[in-house]
Formats: structure tokens, sequence, C-alpha cells
């Protein structure tokens, strides 16, 4: 690639700013600051040189119509039964991490020496930051795990996959399509690491058979001869796998 299509952007600011965190990319490719509301995350697009004052600026203009995305996320969520305090357990590939809330300038959640961790300022004790800080991890991790996994088994079984994406499905835990796109609940991050491998296979055999045929069936167990006990899991303690 050469440098002129190269993209020149850096994540390395958070700003708290009126109740709101917002991710700040600074980029030479743009000459005007953009805001965008995904899924609870605030992400502001500026131009690298861009006064931190301005964005702050820009972020008290902007105040009302952020909330308003926010709130509407939020609502669309399922009532999660966490409260999102220090102390509390939340699992990643089958292990369970205690969650600890330090203060200071504000730092997104990470996962480090068998913990998660997140900054806030003091006396911003806001569950559902610390939820939306929590489900941005997750979704990252699980995107490089199911395409690391998917790699792998695809390689091992001599069949191709187009792409790997994530959703949040309520009643399944993946869908390949026949051109061989291939989408995970992204819940499935919190089962135990042999689960995750039975999923991301399963739906790499619809490459092979596009339904739930003997053959099918035939073709997961060749690969994972235990497949019914991963099988059986999901069935049973699939329920548990929420945030």
């Amino acid at each position: 690639m050469s440098p002129t299509n190269q993209v020149t952007s850096k994540v390395s600011e958070y700003i708290d700013s009126n109740g709101i965190v917002a991710e700040i990319k600074r980029t030479n490719r743009t000459k005007s600051a953009t805001i965008t509301v995904e899924q609870g995350k605030v992400c502001v697009v500026v131009p690298r040189q861009l006064e931190h004052e301005r964005i702050t600026k820009l972020l008290k203009d902007k105040n009302r119509w952020i909330k308003e995305k926010i709130a509407l996320h939020r609502e669309a969520q399922p009532k999660s039964t966490k409260q999102f305090v220090s102390g509390e357990s939340f699992s990643y590939l089958g292990r369970n991490y205690r969650l600890k809330v330090h203060r200071g300038n504000y730092q997104p959640i990470k996962l480090s020496h068998g913990r998660f961790t997140i900054t806030l300022r003091a006396g911003a004790d806001n569950p559902d930051l610390i939820q939306d800080s929590l489900l941005s991890w997750y979704k990252q991790h699980a995107e490089l795990k199911f395409n690391e996994k998917a790699k792998r088994y695809s390689k091992m079984m001599g069949v191709k996959f187009n792409s790997v994406g994530l959703k949040t499905y309520k009643s399944r835990w993946g869908s390949c399509s026949v051109e061989g796109d291939i989408t995970f609940n992204w819940k499935i991050i919190m089962a135990p690491n042999r689960i995750v491998d039975y999923v991301v296979l399963h739906e790499l055999c619809h490459l092979i058979h596009h339904d739930h045929s003997p053959k099918f069936w035939r073709e997961v167990e060749r690969i994972m001869p235990n497949y019914a006990e991963c099988k059986d899991w999901l069935k049973q303690q699939g329920d548990s796998l929420s945030l």
C-alpha cells in the first residue's frame, strides 16, 4: 500500500464532558469535525491539530442530541440484572473476572492482572457507561477471536468463508449465508473456549451442508467428536450468557 492511501488516524483521547464520554479520533483525512453515536458509543472524528477546547465545545453544543441518541440505544437493550459495580463478576471465555472501578481521567474497560478495570472521574458512578464500555470490549475481542478461529478451522476443513461479522441474536448463536458470510452472536465470547470452537465449527460446516441433515452432523463430528456435549451446554447454559 502506498503512503498516499494509508489512513493517518489516531485514537488517543477520551473526553468526559457534561456527562458524555466521547472517543476522539484525530486524522489528516478531514477538515471538519463529525460526531457519531453507534451502539451507545460516542465517537468524534476531528482534524489532527484541532484544539481540545473546540472539541469540548462541540460536545457541549450537541449535548442534547447525543443524549437522545444514547437514550434510544439504552431503551432498546434488554434490562440487565447486573449492577456494574466493583466486585461484580463478568465472564470471558468461560472464566469469571471481577470488575474494579478506578477514579481519575476516563479510561475504557480493559482486562489486566485478572480483572476488568475502568477509570471514571470522581462522582461519575454511571452503570450505563460501564455497561456500554464492557459491551464495546466484548464485541472487539469477539470479532478478533471469531476471525482467528474461523481461519484456523476453515484451513483444517478445506473450506473458504467470505467474512465474519457480529450480531445480537435473541435465539440463535450464528448464521452462515450461501455466499460464505458468517455472523456470530457476540455473547458466545462469554462461554468456555470449547463452546466458542463448537459454534465456529458449526457455522463453517454449513459451507458444506446448508442444512442440519445427518450429513451435516457427521461433518461436525468428524472435526469435533464431542460436539454433542457442547450442543447440550448451550441448551442448558446459553441463557446465562448476558451482560
